[in-house]
């Protein structure tokens, strides 16, 4: 392993372990009641396409695995789409830890665990940051400085974003959990990811 990916996977490292002791989030006190796991990510470090989502659901933290249940089906039937295998992008959330009952993350919630986030795309530098859904495509906006382009989702979904100095995009997309209450939302997911290929 060259000198490089060690020293990603040790900086990865210190983030998973920072964020299994996280005592100070609330939603740390509801894991260990609960006994399930964090979410820290899944994925290559030198993953081009980095997806990030909101927050784990009820089979994420029972696994500690990004989008493996019925959204992270049609997560992978989309990767499929254009021809990206899930091992070579790198999945996460925002918020690394469950909130109850699948209810949103609140603002505390994102600004306690989105440095974690910052360091990881800090360590990747992915070339596409794609968000899926609305809280983590607020949350990468404005963490460029890009408030100006911010618009509800369904006008930026499967837009392209510049980040000016850094050779970087960002990619807004709905969350894939809209195709699971709406099987006619799977077409326009599909045309959105073909802008992920197309760059």
């Amino acid at each position: 392993m060259s000198k490089e990916k060690t020293g990603k996977l040790e900086k990865m490292k210190e983030i998973r372990d920072e964020i299994l002791n996280l005592e100070e989030s609330p939603l740390y006190q509801d894991r260990i009641k609960n006994g399930v796991f964090p979410v820290i990510g899944e994925g290559s470090h030198d993953a081009e396409i980095m997806f990030i989502g909101e927050a784990p659901g009820k089979n994420e933290a029972k696994t500690g695995k990004p989008f493996c249940g019925v959204s992270g089906k049609i997560l992978d039937e989309l990767l499929n789409h254009i021809g990206v295998d899930r091992k070579d992008v790198y999945i996460t959330n925002v918020v690394k830890d469950r909130p109850t009952n699948n209810r949103d993350p609140k603002p505390f919630e994102i600004e306690i665990y989105s440095p974690f986030l910052d360091r990881q795309i800090e360590i990747i530098k992915p070339k596409i940051i794609a968000t899926l859904g609305r809280f983590s495509m607020e949350y990468i906006i404005k963490k460029f400085g890009l408030e100006d382009k911010l618009e509800p989702i369904s006008k930026l979904h499967g837009k392209k974003i510049e980040i000016p100095d850094l050779e970087m995009i960002i990619v807004p997309l709905y969350h894939p959990a809209v195709a699971v209450y709406n099987r006619n939302m799977l077409d326009e997911l599909k045309k959105d990811f073909e802008i992920l290929k197309n760059k």
